[in-house]
């Protein structure tokens, strides 16, 4: 089979296409977005096709027809009018010193629309130059102009919290904005997007007609890359894939999507994958969690520690609808910017109580998501986890040896460094049991061993119910009593029950830590 070219770190419609590179056809949504109002902003995570989604309005608006030969929107589209294009992508003023080095940003991006159309370089504010270059524009080429900004939200994200320049930065953003609404007669269409939805009135000024198509179900699969286009349009790229790691391409199909699929956008949206790890496992011939290669991003960790988020309660979470059109400096918990970050997605819809369930989308988000949170919590990057602990723990859990697991638990929990400032953290800790729950649950799925704590059931609340092929245990983690003790409390309260209906084996763990040592003191098993 006949190599094929990816664009690894090519995000220009154009050059895609010019080049030869694959592309899953969207343009019948994009030409169908447009259509719905002259100003659209979307949220979608990092590294999702925002920017070639902005790039493809670009090349459409600028009438390069002929890149759009063969392509879904060709039947749709008969006029190709050609409109002046001004395309800002604002990922390039992140980590801005201060509001005034942020203001100089913006105007050094306005630069090459300023000189094209004789705009004014020395006004002083980047929005009077912005809304000179609009006007400019109209009025040479007798054609509205098409505003494109991509990643709007860059400059704000890394400060959302610092009292001390959030504010400054938000006046800098909120003048660069205020002109669209102003020069809306002079705007065929403005595309924003981002990964947060900052509150109009703070950023947007007034711009009460911003038509948010985030979450519509017409628009779910605008970005990302869909299992019916896995399986029509990337099927050769399965097969180059499966005959490089040796297994059927059912088999491969099943590895990838547990690893990057499981996006939802919208209540009835199809299943979509991480198209970023999808093409970078196309084009590497193997599958590993290539979206956490560039990083957690720091400003979730941080929104994630100020609100002192339970990272253990992240799968079936109920928030209410009206938790995603909650302005993201106004926000009380981290979980909305969990979703637009990627982190968690939709599962399920409540059309009475209107209410969503959210959860951890795949494989790939539950174990890079642990990367990122392992320094904080304890101190270890995965590699210290990963060496040595990591094969044994797993193999032993495996194969049903719980005393050889928890041997090695027990001398590696010995051994951890933690972080400083441990005895803070456990003392914030709900409950002693509760923080060890926190490192259990980091290490397990570190080891893409699923783990769920807390887990409800009809007498109680189980601490921890872990997850392996044919087999389920059940965790009681105890810091005042026995192993007996924890044992008997799974009894007790039928823990176990709801999982012994099921074709998998069921172990129970009673699980005693000494809190001085901060390891497991001992521990009791029952099958």
């Amino acid at each position: 089979m006949t190599s094929r070219k990816y664009p690894i770190g090519i995000q220009t419609f154009s050059r895609i296409i010019r080049e030869n590179y694959v592309y899953v056809d969207k343009t019948d949504l994009v030409w169908k977005m447009t259509k719905v109002s002259p100003f659209v902003f979307l949220s979608r995570p990092r590294r999702f096709g925002k920017s070639l989604l902005s790039s493809t309005l670009h090349s459409y608006f600028a009438g390069e027809k002929e890149l759009f030969e063969g392509l879904k929107i060709m039947p749709l589209e008969h006029e190709w009018d050609v409109y002046p294009v001004l395309h800002l992508d604002l990922s390039v003023a992140k980590n801005m010193p201060s509001a005034n080095d942020l203001q100089t940003a913006l105007s050094i991006m306005l630069r090459p629309w300023l000189d094209m159309y004789g705009g004014d370089r020395e006004m002083p504010f980047p929005g009077q130059q912005l809304k000179d270059v609009i006007s400019k524009a109209y009025n040479q080429t007798g054609k509205q102009a098409v505003v494109i900004i991509d990643e709007y939200d860059a400059p704000l994200l890394d400060v959302l919290h610092d009292d001390g320049r959030i504010d400054d930065y938000r006046r800098v953003m909120q003048e660069f904005f205020q002109p669209l609404k102003a020069c809306e007669p002079m705007i065929r269409f403005c595309f924003i997007t981002g990964i947060t939805k900052f509150s109009q009135p703070s950023i947007f000024s007034s711009f009460n007609c911003l038509k948010n198509v985030s979450m519509l179900p017409e628009f779910s699969a605008i970005c990302g890359i869909t299992e019916s286009e896995l399986c029509h349009d990337l099927r050769p790229d399965m097969e180059l894939l499966a005959e490089a790691e040796g297994c059927t391409v059912e088999e491969t199909h099943r590895q990838l999507k547990d690893l990057y699929d499981g996006y939802h956008f919208s209540r009835n949206s199809e299943e979509t994958y991480n198209p970023f790890s999808l093409i970078n496992a196309f084009s590497s011939r193997e599958t590993r969690p290539y979206w956490f290669d560039t990083g957690t991003p720091t400003f979730l960790i941080r929104q994630m520690q100020f609100f002192h988020t339970d990272i253990t309660q992240m799968d079936d979470i109920e928030v209410p609808a009206t938790a995603f059109d909650r302005p993201t400096e106004a926000m009380t918990d981290a979980l909305p910017l969990l979703y637009q970050s990627g982190y968690l997605t939709i599962k399920d819809y409540d059309r009475e109580l209107k209410a969503y369930t959210l959860s951890i989308p795949n494989q790939e988000v539950r174990i890079g998501f642990t990367e990122g949170l392992l320094p904080t919590y304890i101190g270890l990057d995965s590699a210290q986890v990963q060496m040595g602990f990591a094969a044994k723990f797993w193999r032993a859990l495996r194969q049903r040896d719980i005393d050889h697991a928890m041997r090695e638990m027990q001398a590696y929990l010995a051994g951890i460094p933690y972080v400083e400032g441990f005895k803070k953290k456990l003392a914030e800790a709900a409950t002693a049991e509760g923080f060890y729950e926190y490192t259990f649950y980091l290490i397990f799925n570190m080891l893409n061993v699923y783990a769920r704590t807390q887990v409800k059931c009809f007498t109680g609340r189980i601490d921890m119910v872990v997850h392996m092929p044919g087999t389920t245990y059940v965790f009681e983690l105890k810091t005042s009593t026995t192993p007996g003790a924890a044992l008997r409390q799974i009894d007790d309260r039928g823990y176990a029950l709801p999982y012994q209906t099921g074709s998998d084996d069921v172990v129970k763990v009673g699980v005693s830590i000494d809190t001085a040592t901060m390891t497991i003191k001992g521990w009791k098993v029952e099958c």
